[in-house]
C-alpha cells in the first residue's frame, strides 16, 4: 500500500510485485530467507540521505536495496520510504541512466583457452559477441570450481557461441531472449 500511494502500477515481474511508472520499473518487492527488501531500479542515481541503501553484491551496478527484518521496521520508515520512492519517480522522470561499467579485463579460465586453440572459430566467434555476454559466458565457466565441469560447461555452450547467441539468448527463434533456451518454449502465445 505505501508504493502504491506513490503513485506507481503495480506489476508482477521476475516472479515479485514491481512498481512502475509509465512502463518504467522503478522499486521491486522481493523476499529472502533473512529479510525482505524494496529494490530500487536505479538506487545508485539517489542521494540516499539516510545511507540506508544496500548494493546487493558486488556485481550489481544501478539497482540497490532498502532492507527489513520486520514489518515495523516499514510502518516506522514510511515517510522515509516514501520519499526514495518519490525520488526514485524524479529520476526516472529525469531520463537519468546509471553508468554501467564494463570490466576492462577478462579473466579468461584455462580450459576456455585451450578450447580457443582447438577451435580457432570459437575463439574469433567469442570476440564478436558483445561484452555483457563475454562477461556472462565466462562468469558461467569460471564459477565452476572443478576442470571437468568447466570443461563440460564450454563444450556445451560451443555451438551458441558459433551461432553468435549469448548464454541467456534464444536460438529457436521463438523469442529475442529467453533464460537458457533449449529450444522447446512450452508456452508460445
Amino acid at each position: 500500500m505505501l508504493v502504491l500511494d506513490c503513485g506507481l502500477t503495480e506489476d508482477f515481474k521476475w516472479m515479485h510485485p514491481c512498481y512502475t511508472l509509465e512502463g518504467k520499473n522503478i522499486v521491486l518487492i522481493h523476499g529472502f530467507k533473512e529479510y525482505c527488501a524494496l529494490l530500487f531500479h536505479k538506487g545508485a542515481l539517489l542521494k540516499d540521505a539516510y545511507g540506508i541503501l544496500i548494493q546487493q553484491t558486488e556485481r550489481v551496478q544501478a539497482a540497490r536495496q532498502i532492507r527489513f527484518t520486520n514489518v515495523q521496521e516499514i510502518v516506522d520508515m514510511e515517510l522515509t520510504l516514501k520519499a526514495y520512492i518519490q525520488e526514485a519517480i524524479d529520476v526516472e522522470k529525469a531520463g537519468l541512466k546509471a553508468e554501467v561499467k564494463w570490466k576492462t579485463a577478462l579473466d579468461i579460465p584455462e580450459e576456455l583457452k585451450n578450447k580457443f586453440d582447438e577451435l580457432p572459430a570459437l575463439k574469433t566467434d567469442f570476440e564478436a559477441l558483445t561484452p555483457g555476454r563475454q562477461n556472462a559466458y565466462i562468469y558461467y565457466f569460471s564459477q565452476a570450481k572443478r576442470v571437468a565441469t568447466r570443461e563440460s560447461r564450454i563444450e556445451k555452450c560451443v555451438p551458441r557461441i558459433l551461432q553468435g547467441k549469448g548464454l541467456n539468448d534464444c536460438v529457436c527463434g521463438h523469442s529475442k531472449k529467453m533464460p537458457r533456451c533449449d529450444g522447446s518454449h512450452k508456452n508460445i502465445r
